[in-house]
């Protein structure tokens, strides 16, 4: 009887890979970079969508229950991430010169750079990790993405991150 090979080194999961695509919300825009600003703004070729990479935490259950999937969320070029920081007593989303991986392979989840995302068919919600209710939205085109606590009321909410899962 053969016996299988087993090789001498350990591969990480399929799932500890991040994945790539853009973001379109309801309106048609996508996620472009504007200045260092990640906006909404309708597809053109003077302004291409920025191609985002989205992984899960690795600890899930370190965090609430029953939200969605938590991901980390950053754009590729240049390699930023989407974090959610207290100014001013609001909750404001901004990008940060970070590493994606980097933020993975930490011992524990960083909260600032997660988002719960809900999954409904193609449409996805995030909703900031560290400042529970408030949840990414886009309103007019060349407008900077940001957090709001109003769900799909004012401001748009829902978005198709069209990516490899």
């Amino acid at each position: 009887m053969a016996s299988k090979k087993t090789p001498n080194f350990i591969r990480e999961p399929l799932a500890s890979m991040p994945k790539t695509g853009k973001v379109i919300d309801l309106n048609q825009q996508v996620w472009a970079l504007q200045d260092q600003t990640l906006v909404a703004a309708p597809q053109s070729d003077r302004m291409a969508p920025v191609i985002v990479t989205v992984i899960v935490c690795k600890y899930p259950e370190a965090l609430e229950q029953g939200k969605g999937d938590p991901i980390y969320l950053g754009i590729k070029n240049p390699e930023m991430c989407l974090f959610c920081k207290d100014v001013g007593g609001q909750p404001t989303l901004q990008l940060k010169e970070e590493k994606i991986m980097e933020l993975y392979k930490q011992d524990k989840p960083v909260k600032p750079f997660l988002f719960y995302r809900a999954k409904t068919g193609r449409i996805s919600t995030l909703e900031s990790v560290a400042f529970p209710g408030w949840f990414v939205a886009s309103s007019q085109g060349g407008q900077p993405i940001f957090l709001t606590s109003d769900l799909g009321t004012l401001h748009n909410t829902d978005f198709d991150l069209n990516i490899d899962d």
